[in-house]
């Protein structure tokens, strides 16, 4: 029997929002028992901004309720999620969006809330004006961001807050970066338009390429021959900004999945160690090479004991794509939202402190440390840099400027949107 594309979408968004699993892992798992490819792309949809709006329509939901239905009866509670999606953010035809999603319910096997099903989503219709007015006045059920991080981009971003906010609920654009050893950007570029992909060449990044809607990157031509990678442009800065040279050593200190350390390779015949904490990610940094056909040195070990991992010789340049809150992607990784906590802030920043502490003696005298992070929060990025400066009298801050974002006291902030990018913070320094 074909699965019920909604039903479907629902168990695994409860999946998502109600127990914390990982998005992309839900997609994985649940997309290949649909073998319409509209199905599919129903299923993605609905995954993807179901959790990009969660927080806005949960909300609505609970008070269109009498009694609250999460707890239990879960599914129904994310079906009826989805519902609100279809009328408000895919903007299917209202008859078939409610028919279909109680026909869900039944699927479900909870015809006894059919009736339900049905009836909220009718009185959502009726009352449209009056509930959507409730949930905008509120910055968290307005742009669906928890209060905490509503409250931490107002408080770092006041001016740019609301238009942050707004950027991570869009739809971003696909994004690959042509790997320059094997073919020419145009030369790609060509082949993409020829196969019927509205593709065109980065405004000012050299290996970028931009395809406006997301799609199955390995039906792509030239994916399985490795002639790019899909990367955002913002990620792509990084081999800019490290501007590594043949032949020296350079240290990728929190490597996995790989996109920026297949970067640099792509980029320069350097000997590059690639660092990871966890073996099973940096399995996937070994599949990137291969299929790029790159090579780099895998390490397994924390980036802060380098006892465990380092052969005592120094680097030229040390790349440290720091584990952070990930507060600049949620519009790639909407399910960020539901699963990160205030609370994770200063443990991330004193993780990031202190990998940046340890690392600092690896590099050699005259070289160059470039510090990423994919967050718009202050500790993370700022606060970070401070810290080693005010222990190192060797370190000095290496200024530059990108054609998007805008300067912080000691790097570089790309704010989500801007110049439709991801958000990202880069920071370089150098040893006297």
């Amino acid at each position: 029997m074909k699965p019920d594309t909604r039903a479907l979408a629902a168990t695994g968004l409860a999946e998502v929002a109600l127990k914390g699993a990982s998005l992309r892992e839900v997609m994985t798992r649940h997309a290949p028992r649909l073998h319409d490819p509209r199905d599919r792309a129903l299923l993605m949809a609905l995954l993807s901004e179901g959790a990009r709006w969660w927080l806005r329509f949960d909300a609505a939901i609970d008070d269109l309720l009498d009694k609250p239905l999460r707890k239990r009866e879960p599914a129904v509670h994310v079906l009826l999620v989805l519902g609100l999606v279809q009328l408000e953010i895919l903007e299917l035809q209202d008859y078939a969006a409610v028919a279909a999603t109680v026909e869900a319910a039944r699927v479900l096997k909870r015809p006894q809330l059919a009736g339900l099903v049905n009836a909220v989503l009718r009185r959502w219709q009726r009352e449209r004006e009056t509930r959507l007015a409730r949930l905008d006045a509120r910055p968290q059920t307005r742009h669906a961001h928890p209060a905490w991080l509503a409250d931490a981009l107002q408080a770092d971003w006041p001016a740019q807050a609301e238009a942050v906010m707004a950027a991570d609920n869009r739809e971003p654009p696909l994004m690959l970066r042509a790997n320059r050893r094997r073919v020419e950007r145009q030369t790609l570029i060509d082949r993409l338009q020829a196969a019927g992909h509205d593709a065109g060449a980065h405004a000012w990044l050299a290996d970028g390429i931009v395809l406006p809607h997301s799609t199955d990157v390995t039906r792509l031509p030239g994916f399985d021959e490795g002639l790019f990678a899909v990367q955002d442009g913002a990620a792509q800065v990084a081999a800019d900004l490290l501007g590594a040279q043949p032949d020296e050593r350079v240290l990728d200190a929190c490597a996995a999945p790989g996109g920026k350390a297949c970067h640099l390779l792509e980029r320069a015949d350097i000997t590059l160690a690639a660092l990871d904490t966890d073996p099973a990610r940096l399995q996937r940094v070994d599949e990137n090479l291969q299929r790029l056909g790159l090579h780099a040195n895998l390490l397994a070990g924390d980036a802060a004991e380098p006892a465990t991992w380092w052969d005592g010789q120094p680097f030229d340049r040390i790349l440290i794509d720091a584990p952070c809150s990930a507060s600049g992607v949620l519009r790639r990784r909407p399910d960020v939202r539901l699963h990160r906590r205030a609370t994770d802030i200063a443990t991330l920043a004193a993780l990031q402190q202190r990998i940046l502490a340890t690392l600092w003696p690896l590099l050699k005298p005259g070289g160059r440390l470039l510090y990423v992070t994919c967050s718009l929060l202050r500790d993370e990025n700022e606060a970070a840099i401070q810290s080693l400066l005010a222990s190192n009298d060797d370190a000095q801050v290496l200024p530059f400027t990108l054609p998007a974002g805008q300067p912080g006291k000691h790097g570089w902030q790309i704010l989500p949107g801007d110049g439709d990018l991801d958000g990202m913070y880069y920071a370089m320094l150098g040893k006297r």
